[in-house]
């Protein structure tokens, strides 16, 4: 039961919903690069990352001062079925804005 509640728990904010589907459209990207695509600043946008990899959406790789955010391969059929759920929203979503160099 704890474990549904945080996967609704987070997908209960507009904005970790637009990073999902932002991130399953564009692939792994770099928190700079989510945060000037999306146009939120760096500790709101921390904050929301952090809910979605606790609730299993989101792994994380680190290279130097550098993180990176990718949708998890390896999600149970509930987390697909919401990504799924997510895809037919079909959100207006940003264009990608690149600012990582790496």
């Amino acid at each position: 039961m704890d474990k549904f509640l945080n996967i609704i728990g987070a997908l209960n904010d507009e904005s970790r919903v637009l990073i999902l589907a932002f991130l399953a459209q564009n692939g792994e990207l770099c928190v700079c690069d989510l945060q000037n695509s999306l146009n939120m600043i760096q500790s709101r946008l921390s904050r929301h990352l952090k809910i979605l990899k606790d609730s299993g959406f989101l792994e994380v790789r680190r290279k130097g001062t550098w993180a990176y955010y990718k949708i998890m391969e390896d999600l149970s059929l509930f987390h697909l079925q919401c990504l799924e759920t997510i895809k037919e929203l079909n959100l207006s979503l940003p264009s990608l804005k690149k600012s990582c160099k790496n």
